[in-house]
């Protein structure tokens, strides 16, 4: 399984940013991947960092380079 370090790497390389752990995980939601909850989460129900739209097509192009979706 690709970690959140490589996709970050990946994208940094490819875009020239860096996106959130938190980021990652909310686009891995909003696909259908398995997500573990972070231990620091305040609740289950709600994100405080949710992803920002013009970064969600950045990291889904990311999970099919992975292999992913």
């Amino acid at each position: 399984m690709t970690t959140y370090k490589e996709i970050q790497e990946y994208i940094k390389k490819k875009y020239g940013y860096t996106v959130k752990t938190c980021w990652i995980a909310h686009m891995k939601e909003i696909c259908g991947l398995p997500v573990n909850e972070a231990p620091n989460r305040e609740d289950s129900d709600t994100r405080t960092n949710p992803c920002p739209i013009d970064k969600q097509e950045v990291i889904k192009e990311a999970f099919i380079y992975f292999k992913m979706i």
